[in-house]
């Protein structure tokens, strides 16, 4: 969870990004984005939220605090990402914006913790991107993909994992990834630098 302060900053870097590209946005819209972007209902819950949770120190280098990742995927044309995302990966669609009447659409869809960012916004992601998923239940969810009629397949990935990938309608991949086990070493030919 950021502090206030810190979703201040990340509102004045969405801001400032926007600018560059000739989107403007006042602060406030911006300090909204981030809210709903960070899972809370708008702005006044957050700070409510933050002010009040005490923040343990960071056991993290140099005073960087990492939080979470939301990966940003573009797309092309919503009812086709809606249907997609929406009717066959079983997300829920949390907010959507867009800065006007015609403007592109940027939304949050989320399913069992995992939250990505869909953009129809030049210059936010490339198409053909790959996400990466780590899941546990990979058989649950092949099965429930080809009731939908997916033709989508388990694999074998590198040392104990399989996947599950599949192709949105906009090229980018999503590699559904699970272990076979639970070993505690990496995968072969993975090195882990401390």
């Amino acid at each position: 969870m950021p502090t206030t302060q810190e979703a201040k900053q990340m509102a004045r870097a969405l801001r400032d990004a926007l600018a560059s590209r000739k989107i403007a946005v006042t602060h406030s819209d911006a300090l909204e984005l981030v809210a709903k972007s960070l899972d809370y209902a708008d702005w006044n819950t957050l700070a409510a939220r933050t002010s009040a949770a005490a923040s343990p120190p960071s056991a993290s280098r140099a005073g960087v605090d990492l939080k979470l990742a939301v990966p940003i995927i573009r797309i092309f044309d919503v009812e086709k990402a809606k249907a997609f995302y929406v009717d066959l990966l079983g997300f829920a669609i949390e907010w959507e914006h867009r800065f006007g009447e015609g403007y592109p659409l940027y939304l949050q869809v989320s399913r069992a913790g995992l939250k990505l960012h869909l953009s129809e916004h030049h210059g936010d992601a490339t198409p053909g991107s790959a996400v990466y998923i780590s899941v546990s239940g990979l058989d649950a969810l092949f099965e429930e993909l080809r009731a939908k009629g997916s033709h989508a397949a388990i694999e074998e990935g590198p040392g104990e994992t399989r996947w599950l990938q599949i192709l949105d309608p906009f090229g980018n991949r999503l590699r559904f990834a699970e272990r076979k086990a639970d070993a505690s070493a990496m995968p072969e030919g993975y090195v882990i630098h401390a």
